[in-house]
């Protein structure tokens, strides 16, 4: 084989191994790892906009917090991530996620243990410890809007603004 085409030949190999990699790691990226970011921080709590929220102000004395929603708008990747950080553990039945257009998830039996997460998926799917299924064959989630959750009293412990 002459230099000529040794050198396309390598070129091409370069080209295609780049392109595959950089499309694994977009589908990592956009699928895992958004999800497993421990330093996701929680968006400051927004008071007078959106849907009114029952009459009720933030509730802070249970350390929970909506850590993040990935993949807003894409009903096949949308989660949202509760974490506990307090001591002991927290009963999550009958506690409710809402956004601004009325959509309700109403948490199962479930049990958050110290620094624990549970991952509420959009779509329909099979309840494990640490993922939930919400059922729902549209996208949840826009950007701008708040997330809030809801104890089982119907008080307001956390809001995130969906980036």
């Amino acid at each position: 084989m002459n230099r000529r085409k040794m050198f396309l030949y390598i070129l091409l190999n370069i080209f295609v191994s780049a392109s595959v990699t950089g499309g694994m790691l977009f589908w990592y990226d956009r699928n895992y790892r958004a999800v497993s970011q421990s330093a996701v921080t929680q968006a400051t709590p927004v008071s007078g906009e959106g849907a009114p929220v029952s009459g009720t102000d933030l509730q802070t004395d249970i350390p929970v917090k909506i850590s993040s929603v990935v993949g807003a708008g894409t009903v096949t990747s949308e989660i949202v991530v509760v974490k506990f950080e307090g001591e002991n553990q927290l009963d999550l039945a009958s506690w409710q996620l809402k956004d601004e257009d009325g959509n309700t998830f109403t948490f199962p039996k479930l049990t958050l243990y110290q620094n624990g997460a549970v991952q509420v998926h959009t779509i329909a799917g099979t309840d494990s410890v640490i993922d939930l299924y919400w059922g729902i064959s549209d996208a949840v989630w826009n950007s701008g809007e708040n997330a809030r959750l809801f104890d089982a009293q119907g008080n307001l412990r956390a809001v995130y603004r969906v980036p």
